[in-house]
């Protein structure tokens, strides 16, 4: 693996020289994410491999290369998994665990597991001068001054390379069901925020074209008491289970407009955001905190000034997921003081901009 290092430190040495920059990448599963693609591909899927899983610790940790298959297999084979359920989007192996930190993305169960961000507790990171640097650990309470190892979760590999990353994992639920019930899209989101403060089992939700869907995760007993309380129709296992896949893969049927070309939003509201006044087609997950989006075809240019003025003004943001025109900005443009920080960030890990430059804003 040092041989694979060096090769990174001469790809770092000679970008620095020639100021190229580099583009960072694993399987590519995630290219679409972000502002235009630039830069020499530097592959970083040759430094693989799980170092370090201990079961009753409840944590792996695995270099960048490494193939979430492989980690979820090994986890699944104790009756553990990534809570976070981050998407692979593409063909089974090729997402690596490098992209899935650096993109940040988390599936349906984070409304109750929390974030990806929330289970990274280490990381290793090549900087820009090729130096390796450790950060955190392989506990949670290993934190003193700055949390650099879950800066660097959504950071699209603008800071360097993410050589290793220690991830906190959990059991598999013993029981898990889900519930559909006929609703309105603002019935949805009112039964969901009353739920959300009782104390129910639920793992996740979506709600999209009239039909709201409630999964539960949990104890036996606190599954079958939470379906005789919430009534509804119980699906299928088999059913169920494919759902909430194509929902993480973005494979739902909902989606298709976007793998046409589409314009794909994604809206990050508050639980009790009312319904957005947008026109075209939403579906809605966790609890009502994130919103997607597909903008009209005729919507055009304007569709960003629309979507960004209704997200703000529930006191949410507003991202340009998959398509549409980048030029103003995939992200929520951040205020002056956050744009020096991101930039001091930035200078201090990379100081040549050869990482990724533009990867998140323009001018980054």
């Amino acid at each position: 693996m040092e041989a694979i290092l060096d090769d990174f430190r001469a790809a770092i040495r000679a970008a620095n020289e020639t100021r190229t920059p580099l583009r960072l990448r694993g399987g590519g599963s995630k290219d679409f994410y972000g502002q235009t693609l630039a830069g020499s591909v530097l592959d970083t899927t040759a430094y693989k491999g799980i170092v370090d899983y201990d079961p009753a610790e409840l944590v792996i940790t695995a270099r960048c290369g490494t193939p979430l298959t492989e980690i979820e297999a090994a986890l699944a084979d104790c009756r553990q998994m990534l809570a976070f359920e981050p998407p692979h989007f593409c063909a089974p192996g090729l997402a690596t665990l490098g992209g899935a930190v650096a993109a940040g993305l988390s599936g349906p169960r984070r409304q109750s597991a929390g974030a990806l961000r929330d289970f990274v507790l280490g990381a290793q990171l090549m900087d820009g001068h090729g130096q390796v640097m450790s950060f955190g650990g392989q506990v949670m309470k290993n934190v003193a001054g700055y949390d650099v190892s879950r800066l660097l979760a959504g950071s699209l590999g603008t800071l360097g390379i993410i050589l290793e990353v220690s991830l906190k994992v959990m059991p598999v639920p013993f029981g898990d069901a889900t519930l559909r019930f006929a609703a309105s899209q603002q019935d949805a989101l009112d039964r969901l925020n009353t739920w959300g403060g009782q104390p129910l089992p639920v793992a996740a939700s979506v709600w999209h074209d009239g039909v709201l869907h409630v999964r539960l995760s949990g104890a036996t007993a606190a599954i079958r008491s939470a379906c005789e309380k919430l009534g509804g129709e119980r699906v299928h296992e088999a059913e169920a289970v494919a759902l909430w896949h194509t929902l993480r893969e973005q494979s739902h049927p909902f989606f298709a407009p976007a793998h046409d070309g589409a314009a794909l939003w994604r809206i990050a509201t508050p639980t009790t955001a009312p319904i957005l006044p947008l026109p075209g087609a939403q579906l809605v997950e966790w609890g009502g905190g994130q919103r997607w989006w597909i903008a009209p075809a005729d919507a055009g240019d304007s569709a960003a000034e629309a979507v960004r003025a209704a997200a703000q003004a529930v006191g949410g943001h507003a991202t340009l997921f998959r398509n549409g025109n980048k030029d103003a900005g995939v992200f929520t443009p951040l205020a002056s003081p956050l744009m020096a920080i991101h930039q001091r960030l930035k200078a201090t890990f990379d100081p040549a901009g050869i990482f990724n430059p533009q990867r998140m804003y323009p001018g980054l």
